[in-house]
């Protein structure tokens, strides 16, 4: 079964919430760009954009590397390396821009929102621990 952690972002907040079962399978398949239904990820009536994410080992998803494959880029300063010095280039391993079975967290930022607040979505849910 796929499990998914899907950080949502709206505005100055952020949510960390866990997707798993039919819903997380439905997430599979889709790109960094596309646009979900809120439903997905417990939030009916809202319009998500997947931004990125990571694998389960961590490495950074990126739009331009298209599939769900790992593959080592030459970049200098970009998403996933900031070098400290000018010039400086650096072969690293990124993920492609699909979610697929080995995607372990995924980010996604509001475009269009609901009708009622997040927070209480969320707690209706059970998808919101109180800390």
């Amino acid at each position: 079964m796929v499990e998914f952690k899907v950080v949502i972002s709206n505005e100055a907040q952020s949510w960390q919430i866990k997707v798993d079962g039919h819903h997380a399978n439905s997430l599979v398949g889709k790109k960094i760009g596309d646009e979900v239904d809120g439903i997905f990820v417990s939030l009916p009536g809202y319009k998500l954009q997947i931004t990125g994410g990571t694998d389960r080992d961590g490495f950074v998803m990126r739009k331009d590397i298209p599939g769900i494959s790992r593959r080592k880029i030459l970049t200098a300063r970009s998403l996933g390396f900031k070098p400290k010095n000018k010039g400086v280039r650096k072969r690293i391993t990124v993920a492609g821009n699909t979610i697929s079975l080995n995607i372990g967290q995924i980010n996604m930022k509001v475009i269009k929102k609901g009708v009622k607040p997040i927070e209480e979505l969320l707690k209706a849910a059970g998808k919101l621990e109180e800390k």
